[in-house]
């Protein structure tokens, strides 16, 4: 019974004035936001959100976690989602639950042992579901996070295709396990699709190459050779040349140009194309 009439306490905070109390909330979470989203869009979740709670209040809900409180939790998901997509912060976040416990402080003037009763009920409520709400966020961000890498290590392994018959893989950056993977699927399946014999991985954007580099490397290039193409490695650079003997790295039986122009070259050779200079000579 006890339960029962702190809710019916909660829902009649709520209820008062239910109208004005609804906007003012509104209000103040759109001035938090700083005008990085419309009112309307706002009036919408939070209209919907503050019927949610006072319904589940009436149900008997004052736990966060409770039956009663699904709807309310599921709108919290979905503003949460939201937020983290448009790019807001956690606090940001929160605060489109917290500022309510703000807009009822006015309420408690003048009124009876009651009432701030109910409204230390609801402020340990509204903690509760802004905690939900801040775990939700972040998870929707590691989410994001984890799908923008995604996007990114496919964004910076191209494959291209230079001649008929001849592809290229220039790379930029650190190779690591979890990228030597996408470049491997990438290279395979290009030349499946263009029939190429003739493979280039240029590394002239690799900072560095170090033995689990180019372990990465030759695992790519059996790879490729399983598939039947030929590969060559271009990019060597004086220092990386340098860093190469030093660690004692053998590359066997692996061709290595110190451009992506000699490679094309000698790919372009390989083909059986005849290459022409501006002088008539052929090479």
């Amino acid at each position: 019974m006890a339960k029962q009439g702190t809710g019916s306490g909660l829902v009649g905070l709520l209820s008062a004035d239910e109208g004005s109390l609804a906007d003012q909330w509104i209000d103040s979470v759109v001035g938090s936001l700083k005008g990085r989203i419309s009112k309307a869009e706002v009036g919408r979740e939070l209209h919907e959100l503050y019927g949610a709670l006072v319904e589940a209040l009436r149900a008997g809900g004052t736990d966060a976690q409770s039956q009663e409180m699904s709807e309310t939790r599921a709108l919290l998901t979905e503003l949460s989602r939201n937020r983290a997509r448009q790019g807001f912060t956690p606090t940001e976040t929160a605060i489109s639950v917290l500022a309510l416990k703000r807009v009822l402080e006015p309420a408690l003037n003048g009124g009876s042992a009651a009432d701030v009763a109910a409204y230390l009920e609801l402020g340990r409520l509204l903690d509760d579901l802004a905690l939900f709400t801040l775990e939700t966020y972040a998870r929707a961000r590691e989410e994001i996070i984890s799908a923008q890498a995604v996007q990114l290590m496919e964004l910076s392994t191209p494959v291209v295709k230079l001649w008929d018959g001849v592809v290229a893989v220039p790379l930029v950056g650190t190779l690591d396990s979890a990228r030597t993977q996408v470049v491997m699927e990438k290279l395979l399946q290009a030349l499946v699709e263009t029939g190429s014999e003739q493979a280039i991985i240029d590394i002239t954007g690799v900072p560095a190459v170090d033995t689990q580099v180019a372990q990465h490397l030759l695992k790519t290039i059996v790879a490729a050779r399983l598939m039947g193409a030929d590969c060559t490695v271009s990019g060597i650079r004086p220092q990386i040349a340098q860093t190469i003997v030093a660690l004692g790295i053998e590359f066997g039986d692996i061709v290595t140009k110190a451009t992506l122009a000699d490679a094309l070259k000698l790919a372009l050779t390989r083909s059986g194309v005849d290459l022409v200079t501006r002088g008539g000579d052929q090479r």
